[in-house]
């Protein structure tokens, strides 16, 4: 078991930074700073930090809300927020302590060679 976070960052489908995808972007990112996993949400409606409204329609999906969720030790929780700033993306973001790890099967030798 580890103590860390869960990181997760609120986006739209349709919300871009050097020519990609925001959640691109992220996962990009995680991967080039060794962070091994993350899961992407796409919800059916949400309300932004301003107060529209997004929200997946049957022909767009454009403006569907997505979530990008990591669980992350401190060290690649400030490594990722960094990266996001040196970036300059404008992205919401939640962080929330956490214990996390891996059971069943082969799990502790997964987990020891883990991070």
């Amino acid at each position: 078991m580890k103590k860390g976070y869960q990181l997760t960052f609120y986006s739209e489908q349709n919300r871009r930074h050097d020519h990609q995808p925001v959640v691109e972007w992220l996962l990009s990112v995680a991967k080039q700073a060794g962070i091994r996993g993350a899961t992407v949400v796409a919800a059916a409606e949400g309300i932004g930090h301003a107060g529209a409204r997004h929200a997946a329609r049957f022909f767009e999906l454009a403006d569907q809300p997505v979530q990008v969720i990591f669980a992350v030790t401190e060290g690649e929780a400030e490594t990722l927020l960094a990266a996001v700033r040196q970036g300059s993306v404008p992205v919401f973001y939640t962080r929330c302590p956490i214990e996390f790890g891996i059971v069943g099967g082969n799990a502790d030798a997964v987990d020891s060679s883990s991070r």
